[in-house]
């Protein structure tokens, strides 16, 4: 694991430079072509996520390539750049030979706690060698001799990028808020305020003396009508009732 902390620049500036290496980066003789096989963005636009499958051409020794049978080593790289929490997270693993090595490798970029003109950087590498055709040293020493070299040439490749924007006058790139990109959200409806609100009446008191008239009254108006309201469907409630707001709600 190594470890960088130092005077880098704003990570806007700095994101804009990393991805000049791309498609390819004759800085780095080894990386021979990149090609994206996934982008994505957020729909605020804070998060953007690209893939790259990358062709390496890794120096080692012809017998053992022949042994291989292969020419090129790729490996597939996933850069996630947040903007909202200011991150930039870069890893990788090997597609070829991945069952007999696995290599992986995580690098972070990020704003400085203290000074937001500053950026840090983290790399972490991990090395796995299950079988390699009887060479699992010689591939082992290879692996920490490319390291070791991408290491010292990072912060240099970045610098060069770094030259090459202040050339063109890019000295500054303005901080991300959400209002520059996120679209307008729509003007909410009447369905989304507020429930529908249910008008309740009070029924007058009764004197207890009218009771009993009103008792009979009632018994004899019910004998009319029971045949009348027999014939009525459920199917008839209107949306004004209970049910209907339920139903119609949805």
């Amino acid at each position: 694991m190594e470890n960088f902390l130092g005077s880098l620049p704003a990570l806007a500036c700095l994101c804009q430079a990393y991805e000049r290496r791309f498609p390819t980066c004759h800085l780095i003789p080894m990386f021979v072509n990149s090609d994206v096989v996934n982008e994505e963005t957020s729909e605020d636009g804070a998060t953007h996520r690209v893939e790259r499958r990358c062709a390496l051409d890794v120096d080692a020794p012809r017998l053992l390539k022949r042994i291989a049978g292969v020419d090129y080593v790729y490996f597939i790289q996933k850069n996630t750049l947040n903007r909202k929490e200011r991150t930039l997270i870069i890893e990788s693993h090997n597609e070829t030979f991945s069952n007999r090595v696995v290599v992986n490798e995580t690098c972070c970029y990020s704003v400085h706690p203290e000074n937001e003109d500053w950026t840090c950087f983290e790399q972490t590498a991990s090395l796995d060698i299950k079988s390699f055709f009887g060479f699992e040293s010689t591939v082992e020493k290879i692996a920490m001799k490319q390291y070791a070299s991408s290491i010292n040439k990072g912060k240099e490749i970045i610098e060069f990028y770094l030259r090459e924007l202040e050339n063109e006058g890019v000295t500054h790139v303005p901080r991300w808020t959400c209002s520059s990109i996120c679209p307008a959200l729509p003007a909410p409806n009447s369905l989304s305020t507020s429930p529908p609100e249910l008008q309740l009446t009070s029924t007058p008191a009764v004197p207890a003396s009218h009771a009993a008239d009103t008792k009979d009254a009632a018994s004899q108006d019910t004998k009319q009508d029971s045949g009348a309201l027999q014939g009525d469907s459920l199917a008839e409630i209107q949306p004004g009732t209970p049910e209907g707001l339920f139903f119609s709600d949805k």
